[in-house]
């Protein structure tokens, strides 16, 4: 009969402590609050896209790897690392191939590059170093920067100190205090603005080619971070 009635006063007593933890969380007074953070910075890596292609010169193939040795060169030349130009794509059209026609002067094969820079001062004398007819398109797909782990951070500990301070001010509105940190949790982070890849058709010695360089290199990249956040009310 003493061992029930312990095991029943055991019982009550972790009822009672339960409800009286419940009770204490749903008392428990707290704010949520979001932040979020914006900087602006300049890109440092730029990402061009070279489309070459092969194309007759009289009765004569210009072969793609001629047009591809020319390029590599010209890369180099202007102090950029080899290693930049990396082969994105390859294809190859044939203008008989209705007539089932095996002439390989009639198959042209393209070939697409990309070039990573730092700046786009030196692109014209690169393309300018490569047969203008070998030259299909070109094409600026995108930018980033080498510290942008730094900028992904620091924007991260804006987020979050803008949180803070919102938290502080709206619980100083009603005369309280705010109480340490209770949840933290990112809702948007490593965001960039939507800059649009501009296109630049490449004319040889072309003034307005080397404008719209120009005003693409003024443009900058806004890494966006947002936070939510708890925090307790003392």
């Amino acid at each position: 009969m003493k061992k029930v009635m312990l095991l029943a006063a055991g019982l009550f007593l972790a009822m009672s402590t339960f409800a009286q933890t419940a009770n204490n969380k749903t008392t428990e007074k707290k704010i949520e609050v979001t932040g979020s953070a914006e900087i602006e910075i300049t890109p440092d890596e730029i990402y061009f896209n070279i489309s070459l292609k092969e194309y007759l010169k009289g009765k004569s193939k210009v072969e793609i790897t001629t047009l591809e040795k020319q390029l590599q060169k010209a890369v180099v030349d202007a102090g950029i690392p080899k290693e930049n130009l990396t082969v994105e794509n390859v294809s190859g059209y044939n203008y008989d191939y209705l007539n089932k026609k095996k002439n390989p002067q009639e198959f042209m094969a393209s070939k697409q590059f990309r070039l990573k820079l730092n700046k786009l001062d030196k692109i014209n004398i690169i393309l300018g170093a490569v047969d203008a007819e070998g030259i299909e398109s070109t094409r600026i797909t995108g930018y980033s920067s080498s510290k942008m782990e730094e900028y992904r951070k620091e924007t991260k500990i804006k987020a979050l100190q803008a949180a803070k301070a919102k938290a502080g001010y709206m619980v100083g509105a009603i005369g309280e205090q705010l109480g340490g940190i209770i949840e933290i949790q990112e809702i948007n982070t490593d965001s960039y603005s939507d800059v649009r890849p501009m296109a630049v058709n490449y004319m040889a010695k072309s003034a307005d080619m080397a404008g719209g360089i120009s005003d693409v290199e003024s443009k900058t990249i806004k890494v966006r971070a947002e936070v939510r956040t708890v925090f307790g009310i003392k």
